[in-house]
This record gives structure tokens, C-alpha cells and sequence, in this order.
């Protein structure tokens, strides 16, 4: 089963970082990416951009384009991770491997429910 793993952070802490803090934690993110791709386990990742620059698309219709942050909360969703686990447990085991080498991040993780017949998440 696919499984998102969600990444929300303080987006202000995390622009706080220097060039050199974030390119650390980056490589131990990166070593936990690795083995969930040698495992066969991880799908698309992604590191989003600010969420000043984010749009939300909202109501009825064609709906109105409204502009920033979309949620009031101290986190905002700063990455996702797409994960092919054989059970939750499992899925919440590798979030607990990121949360280990970043420790101040919020991880949820949610099933993802596929709505295209026939579509592969697999890498090619």
C-alpha cells in the first residue's frame, strides 16, 4: 500500500537556517532517502517552496484564486514523501527514521487512495 508521509516544520526556523545547517540536514535526510530507495520503499519526494509564494484555489465553480498560506497553523507543509509500505507500522517506521535526524519536524502520514486504474508510483 502507498503511504504519504507529510513534512510540516516552522517554515520561519527552517529560513533560518544557514547554507551549512541546511545542506547537514539535508545529507541525513538524503542517507534516509537512500536506504528507503535501496529497499524499494520510497516514490516521489519533494521539498516544496515558501508558502508565501503558494496559492489556494477555493469555492464553488471555477472557484477564486486566494494567495499565501492556506492554513492558520504554527507548521505549515513544507515536503512530502510517497512511501510503498506493506502496512502503516511500517509506514510509520520510516517516518520515525526523518524524525530522527530531524527532530523538530511533524510527520503525518496518510494511505493514499488511487483514483487512476492502472497507475504505477513505482519507479521506472
Amino acid at each position: 500500500m502507498f503511504y504519504a508521509v507529510l513534512a510540516y516544520h516552522v517554515e520561519e526556523a527552517v529560513q533560518s537556517w544557514t547554507p551549512d545547517e541546511d545542506a547537514a540536514l539535508m545529507k541525513d535526510l538524503l542517507d534516509v532517502n537512500d536506504r528507503l530507495t535501496r529497499e524499494g520503499k520510497l516514490g516521489p519526494a519533494a521539498r516544496l517552496g515558501a508558502t508565501a509564494d503558494a496559492v489556494t484555489l477555493r469555492g464553488p465553480g471555477d472557484g477564486m484564486v486566494i494567495d499565501g498560506p492556506f492554513a492558520e497553523t504554527k507548521e505549515q507543509l513544507l515536503g512530502l514523501y510517497v512511501l510503498d509500505c506493506a502496512d502503516q507500522d511500517e509506514a510509520i517506521a520510516a517516518a520515525r527514521d526523518l524524525k530522527r535526524v530531524n527532530p523538530s519536524a511533524v510527520y503525518e502520514i496518510r494511505p493514499i487512495m488511487l483514483y487512476l486504474p492502472g497507475a504505477s508510483l513505482a519507479a521506472s
